[in-house]
């Protein structure tokens, strides 16, 4: 009779873990994500100077956001946050993560957290445009906003502790450029070095989750032109696996996903390799047609003969070149 009591008792603690809380960062639950966004939590009001950690999640997935997130906390607070068990989140379950998460706000006097979402139309919009603005400059692009929002809001920061992008020393003397008067320490695994990355890491990783497993369709809303072929329009599983290439399920969701004439909803990036095969293996082809561009190509082509070298347009005005006159 103990033992099952103490079985019992187990089983409580652990569903109690698993409990997943609301995420306060998600603005907008039941409606697409559309755009990228910025949440900061309330300022903290203890006295600085402060630290600050800054950490990712979903860097490598072909599915949803990249989320970067920073947490912050004074100096004096520091031995505190130590003893209230953040660590890198990939470590972590989803309940103690959620459970986590509530901690970092439960102390509005010391403990402060902000994410940046980039949706993943943003992210595939930004690799694609030429010149391309790569992952990583996307990632050094939300890292610098964030500070400066927490920057801006009032809070002093003295050290700042970032989870390595790239080449460490590069980066570290790229942010100590913008941020002269910041120490910053940027290194590998500093998730699992420093507290305050980790819970930098915790907040994005919940973040990123409840964006994912929340995710509306935008493309399965009805239009607001009341179209009549709304009942026509495909709907995707909420089977995404992780959202990494190589992740069955993920695997499963992209190859059954593929609206062959229009490709796949905005939840994909579609500049990842790995959209882009499934495109080209089973996608429709498309031959764009402007009927006006061949009528302009060859007005500005060129002319033989005594004409040489001087597109219709410029004889067609009456233009001679300077040197015959």
């Amino acid at each position: 009779m103990a033992k099952a009591k103490k079985t019992q008792k187990v089983k409580e603690e652990e569903t109690e873990e698993e409990e997943v809380l609301p995420v306060p960062s998600i603005l907008n639950p039941g409606s697409p994500l559309l755009e990228s966004y910025t949440y900061h939590s309330p300022l903290p009001t203890a006295p600085g100077p402060y630290i600050l950690g800054v950490d990712e999640a979903g860097r490598g997935p072909v599915l949803g956001p990249m989320v970067y997130g920073v947490a912050y906390c004074p100096v004096a607070y520091k031995d505190d946050l130590d003893k209230l068990g953040f660590a890198d989140s990939k470590t972590l379950t989803a309940g103690v993560r959620s459970n986590l998460l509530n901690i970092l706000g439960s102390d509005p006097e010391n403990l402060g957290w902000s994410v940046r979402v980039l949706c993943p139309q943003a992210i595939s919009a930004g690799m694609l445009r030429r010149p391309p603005t790569n992952l990583n400059q996307q990632s050094q692009a939300a890292t610098v906003h964030l500070i400066q929002e927490v920057l801006k809001a009032g809070l002093e920061l003295s050290e700042v502790y970032v989870d390595a992008l790239g080449n460490t020393t590069t980066y570290q003397a790229y942010l100590s450029k913008i941020f002269p008067r910041i120490e910053f320490t940027v290194t590998q695994k500093a998730d699992s070095k420093f507290k305050i990355v980790g819970a930098a890491s915790v907040a994005a990783k919940v973040t990123r989750d409840a964006c994912v497993e929340g995710w509306v369709f935008a493309e399965t809303l009805p239009s607001k032109y009341g179209s009549k072929l709304e009942e026509d329009k495909p709907s995707w599983s909420v089977e995404l696996g992780s959202g990494y290439p190589s992740d069955p399920k993920t695997k499963a969701w992209v190859k059954n996903s593929l609206e062959p004439t229009f490709g796949f909803p905005s939840l994909a990036r579609f500049s990842w390799t790995t959209i882009k095969v499934e495109l080209e293996k089973d996608g429709h082809s498309v031959e764009w047609i402007d009927d006006g561009q061949k009528a302009l190509m060859q007005a500005f082509k060129s002319e033989t003969g005594r004409d040489q070298r001087r597109c219709k347009v410029a004889k067609d005005l009456g233009i001679k070149s300077v040197g015959t006159l």
